[in-house]
């Protein structure tokens, strides 16, 4: 089997499964409790917000742990509109994933505006257009840092320093789920208020994630309890997710020099694919400055992208259509839409997604497959 669909989930590192497995048999005390044992818990959950923290520039305190990417990108948005009581407008591209672009429209509830902001032909945010949607009446923006569809690296900081320009109060939210470890951000230097995490997409256990909040950023909580994390997400510690999540990033961190190899697999896929007539990439070319090392879009002409996915799937590689999240509700892609992409297009599209596991003789062998699959599923196209 060829796992080619990383950006859905990643299979967790073998040292993850240990850390977690030690700490159900073994430090399963409540971290809030105050005997030693507990105490000593808190104290490997500090040493993951410092992990996580020394990744974004950021400091231990500003790590909140959340049951995931969703919960982050939630917390964020609705968090901070809640604290504001006059009208102000909310900004998002219109390539965000749905934990965000589903949640921004719940501001309207609350009597603020929400306003989208284009993008280009290559899937990237474009700036000059942004001048115009950002104003000194904006109260958050919402970038993803890599789109999750096609690799696309967004210019953040460039959109950070607008936003800063036009209203100094304004807050910067990041959802990093998909750049978090492959590619860097420093959340002081880019000018960012808040970033979300996700531990699964980096060989991480599912159900954990952060929320990075600077310092000087008022969320309302969005749940409410024993007032752990500083009284802003309650609730028990997670302990054996946390400490797995923990785990990744240190591990992920070192091996960050593998993050090379996975460029130089996507490469040559895209080698391999280029030669193939009727088939193009979406968003940024392989190798590109602002081309993610991992996410490769490609659309098939003339072959519908669910029936190659599940041609390869027969074949032995696994691949998706776009996002997992939305994967059953089988519509076009909104944004392969707003690249400009016809619907037959858009439909033909599969993504790629490779992760530290991936070999690059897998590259050849997937290639071919779809190479042969390709030319045969095209005989039936309708006329």
């Amino acid at each position: 089997m060829i796992y080619l669909d990383n950006s859905a989930t990643t299979r967790p590192f073998d040292g993850v499964i240990d850390v977690m497995s030690r700490s159900m048999r073994e430090a399963y005390y409540n971290a809030s409790a105050a005997y030693k044992p507990a105490v000593d818990v808190d104290r490997e959950l500090r040493a993951c917000r410092r992990a996580i923290a020394a990744e974004l520039g950021a400091q231990e305190d500003e790590v909140i742990f959340t049951a995931g990417g969703t919960e982050s990108d939630n917390m964020a948005i609705l968090g901070l509109a809640q604290t504001i009581k006059h009208p102000m407008n909310f900004v998002c591209s219109a390539i965000e994933h749905p934990a965000v672009a589903e949640t921004i429209r719940r501001v309207e509830a609350l009597g603020h505006e929400v306003r989208v902001l284009d993008i280009d032909s290559r899937g990237v945010v474009d700036l000059q257009k942004a001048e115009g949607v950002i104003d000194e009446h904006t109260a958050l923006v919402s970038c993803m840092q890599v789109s999750n569809e096609t690799g696309a690296i967004q210019p953040v900081a460039e959109l950070a320093r607008i936003v800063k320009r036009k209203n100094p109060q304004a807050r910067v939210h990041a959802d990093c789920v998909q750049g978090f470890m492959r590619v860097p951000l420093n959340m002081g230097k880019a000018g960012v208020d808040m970033v979300a995490l996700s531990a699964h997409k980096i060989h991480g256990p599912k159900g954990v994630g952060a929320l990075v909040v600077k310092k000087g950023v008022r969320l309302i909580p969005q749940i409410t309890g024993g007032g752990q994390e500083k009284n802003t997400r309650s609730g028990t510690y997670n302990s054996p997710a946390i400490l797995g999540m923990g785990e990744a990033v240190r591990e992920m961190a070192s091996r960050r020099d593998e993050v090379a190899r996975v460029t130089a697999m996507k490469a040559r896929l895209w080698e391999n694919l280029s030669q193939i007539d009727g088939v193009r990439v979406n968003g940024p070319m392989p190798g590109e400055a602002d081309s993610a090392p991992h996410i490769l879009s490609v659309s098939f002409d003339g072959v519908r992208g669910e029936v190659m996915r599940n041609a390869l799937e027969g074949e032995g590689v696994l691949v998706s259509t776009g996002s997992a999240c939305a994967s059953h509700k089988q519509k076009v892609s909104g944004t392969l839409r707003a690249m400009g992409l016809t619907g037959e297009q858009a439909d033909g599209t599969i993504r790629i997604s490779l992760g530290l596991m991936n070999q690059m003789e897998e590259m050849d062998e997937a290639a071919e497959k779809m190479k042969r699959l390709y030319l045969l599923l095209r005989q039936f196209r309708r006329r």
